[in-house]
């Protein structure tokens, strides 16, 4: 078995995790962060601990499928937990793991680009559409 040096182990993890490479796990992370409810439910958790409803009042538009299937999506990768406490009814909480803090301030920020530059944004495409 030949031994490797640490230069070689780094190089190795930075081939093993090159999102540009076909079959990088990172693109299947990158494909849930870049999809808008993910994005949305980090900013929304940003706040502190919110129920499912609580969260599904903030977003708007999200179908109550589409927001459980976010959830468990992110809680999977670590971004948030999910705690059960028992009474009556069930109380479920979601909130950042020290994983979705860390990601928060870049969710926040694409958020916040995208609301700031909407305007930017639809001149962009009336030319666009008016060229084709």
């Amino acid at each position: 078995m030949a031994t490797t040096t640490a230069g070689q182990r780094r190089e190795q993890a930075r081939r093993d995790y090159d999102a540009y490479l076909a079959g990088c796990p990172t693109r299947e992370l990158l494909s849930t962060l870049t999809d808008k409810w993910a994005a949305l439910v980090i900013a929304a958790l940003a706040g502190g601990p919110q129920r499912h409803s609580e969260l599904a009042r903030r977003i708007a538009g999200v179908s109550q499928k589409m927001l459980t299937q976010t959830l468990r999506t992110l809680e999977r990768d670590g971004v948030l937990t999910r705690t059960v406490t028992a009474s009556v009814p069930t109380r479920v909480d979601y909130e950042l793991t020290p994983l979705g803090h860390d990601l928060n301030p870049v969710m926040v920020s694409i958020k916040t680009w995208a609301e700031t530059n909407m305007d930017r944004v639809f001149q962009a495409r009336a030319r666009y559409d008016a060229r084709s």
